[in-house]
């Protein structure tokens, strides 16, 4: 069994090529199950689960060796690009690789903002529908459960999380350099989902004039705007009303751009060209590219804010050596636990062979015993076939062998058969 990794994230693809692979929750149990079948052919198969977020949209496989080109090849079909393409933006990571990956991811070190807590919980919901899929198998569960304790002794052994400035802090910021209050604002958050509610209580701590929250579903929406005492909005009134706000924070799961240019452009001319101040969140976008060339708008996505997260220093140095220090041990633990996976069907194989050889012997014993035989001499004869069978190969082994190869196998039969003996030639080597 060989794991692996398949993905791209924001330090290898451009935003809109990740917004090509981006998944919504939805559609992520489903897309498992057409893995499966487009791969292998049936239902059954790889164990697999998929990771996707505004940052990373990653495969993890456990199968057997030769399927990450069948991958690529589908995972390229699905965002409708040449695999060759996909590859120049894409990184596949195969066994302790793979799970040093994942550890690092679920801790934080692989993050846009160092140590932020978020993908851990993006990444148990992955497993979780991988679950419902039925495509998480005992491989993945391992390697997974393995990262969630790595993460979690990440977070209260070190201080990576202390040194994190959060996506959401970064947009308060960026608006605070724009405007000189933000209690003289007008704040839109577009979409209802964790990113926007964390954005809106960073916002909401600096006070602004009016708070609105536009979302598909209005009762999700006025859930929402009630904590905040915000406004609450349908997404179909957007249009109309996008003119009353300074700035706007959007985060939705659209597959395509719900903030037009048309629609700017018209907000601003009722503004009289008065600055809007927009952070696009979504993966894909929710607002047209285009609407960053408007000399009015200051438009931020997910990758202009990277530069505002990344902080330095000892400190942060040091934690991350701290954080990188214990990952790597929870690698070698797993590699070693796959290590053991793999001669699972060898340790069957000895157990069933050994358990063949018990039942011959104690039928030949039976025999003898109904005959009349002396029950030492049953005894003595049962014992000495047990282990005449035991032997039997490891003996003919060493006879066969040339001299080339009889000490290496002379030193494993007798770490197999002698170990702790009295007899052991290796310990008298060693006195």
């Amino acid at each position: 069994m060989s794991v692996f990794t398949l993905g791209l994230n924001h330090t290898t693809a451009p935003l809109d090529l990740r917004g090509r692979f981006a998944f919504t929750l939805e559609q992520l149990a489903p897309t498992l199950q057409e893995f499966r079948q487009r791969v292998t052919g049936k239902t059954g198969g790889p164990e697999v689960a998929l990771l996707s977020t505004c940052n990373r949209t990653e495969l993890y496989c456990a199968a057997e060796t030769g399927l990450v080109t069948s991958a690529v090849d589908w995972l390229a079909a699905r965002g409708g690009v040449a695999s060759q393409e996909l590859m120049h933006h894409a990184y596949v990571l195969e066994g302790g690789a793979a799970a040093r990956h994942a550890f690092r991811v679920a801790s934080g070190l692989d993050s846009m903002v160092l140590g932020e807590p978020q993908i851990l919980g993006q990444m148990k919901q992955a497993v979780r529908e991988a679950s419902t899929a039925g495509t998480l198998g005992t491989t993945l569960h391992q390697m997974f459960q393995r990262s969630f304790a790595v993460a979690k002794d990440v977070r209260t052994s070190t201080e990576i999380g202390a040194h994190s400035i959060s996506m959401a802090a970064a947009a308060v910021r960026l608006a605070s350099q724009l405007f000189e209050d933000l209690r003289d604002t007008k704040v839109l958050f577009v979409g209802a989902g964790e990113m926007i509610e964390l954005v809106a209580t960073h916002f909401a701590a600096r006070q602004p004039k009016a708070m609105a929250v536009a979302n598909r579903t209005l009762e999700r929406g006025e859930k929402l705007a009630g904590r905040f005492g915000a406004e609450a909005l349908r997404l179909a009134d957007l249009p109309s009303r996008l003119a009353e706000f300074d700035a706007v924070i959007s985060c939705t799961a659209s597959s395509l751009p719900i903030i037009g240019l048309g629609a700017v452009e018209r907000a601003l001319k009722a503004r009289k060209h008065r600055p809007m101040f927009m952070v696009d969140l979504a993966v894909p976008r929710d607002v047209e590219p285009e609407v960053s060339r408007l000399s009015d708008v200051y438009l931020y996505t997910v990758d202009d804010l990277s530069a505002l997260v990344q902080s330095a220093g000892e400190k942060r140095q040091a934690a991350v050596q701290q954080a990188e220090a214990i990952i790597e041990s929870g690698v070698q633990s797993f590699v070693h636990w796959l290590g053991q996976r793999d001669a699972v069907p060898l340790i069957q194989a000895l157990h069933a062979q050994a358990n063949d050889w018990r039942a011959a012997e104690i039928a030949r014993a039976r025999k003898l015993l109904a005959k009349g035989e002396d029950i030492d001499a049953v005894l003595e004869a049962l014992s000495r076939g047990l282990t005449q069978k035991m032997l039997h190969g490891a003996l003919a082994e060493l006879h066969a062998a040339d001299d080339t190869h009889r000490p290496a196998l002379a030193q494993t039969v007798s770490r197999l058969f002698l170990r702790g003996s009295s007899h052991d030639p290796l310990d008298d080597n060693k006195r």
